[in-house]
């Protein structure tokens, strides 16, 4: 499969006082993590859907603007989707570092041509740490148009276009999800770090 990955990095970070994507954990910041991830599960090219206020020259990675402004997340992957020269779309946020590669290979193994794949936890919906097809691309622009940013309301909507599948994720992965909002939030230790 050809991938490309998006790593979310754009938020305001006001809960945590300073910005997120630089917070440091096991040695690295949170965006050089989430970049390593996105290379080790095969992305040939690499955005960063960052603050238009920061510089991330040494990343080695694209900077997008978002096109619609305001509109969180869904801005990003949109932003993303369009610049991607690949079938699919990788998409982490930045403040997940549970995350680690043996979580993504089932997602990976979930999608196929012009489908992708969202993890689910019970009833909830995991959209910033999944794959969409690049065709999703005109559905989240549309989104926007019409000013629904949720992105659990796009993920959602995206299964029931048959453009994607929920993968099943169990109680143990919970905690993977667990992101850094904040100060509280960085001494919370991430199990599973194999």
């Amino acid at each position: 499969m050809n991938l490309s990955a998006v790593i979310l990095a754009g938020g305001k970070s006001s809960r945590m006082g300073r910005d997120k994507a630089f917070l440091e954990f096991e040695g690295k910041t949170l965006l050089e993590r989430q970049i390593a991830l996105a290379r080790a599960a095969g992305a040939g090219e690499i955005f960063i859907a960052g603050r238009s206020d920061t510089e991330y020259a040494g990343f080695d990675c694209l900077m997008l603007n978002d096109r619609f402004q305001n509109a969180g997340p869904l801005a990003g992957i949109e932003r993303a989707l369009d610049s991607a020269s690949t079938s699919h779309l990788l998409v982490l946020a930045v403040d997940l570092p549970g995350l680690r590669l043996n979580f993504l290979r089932p997602l990976l193994s979930a999608c196929r041509e012009n489908f992708g794949a969202i993890p689910r936890i019970g009833s909830q919906i995991e959209p910033l740490a999944a794959i969409y097809p690049k065709i999703v691309k005109p559905l989240a622009e549309k989104f926007l148009r019409d000013r629904i940013y949720r992105v659990t309301t796009f993920a959602e909507h995206c299964v029931e276009s048959n453009l994607a599948q929920f993968v099943a994720c169990s109680e143990n992965e919970r905690e993977l999800f667990a992101n850094w909002n904040s100060p509280g939030d960085v001494q919370v230790p991430v199990k599973n770090a194999k």
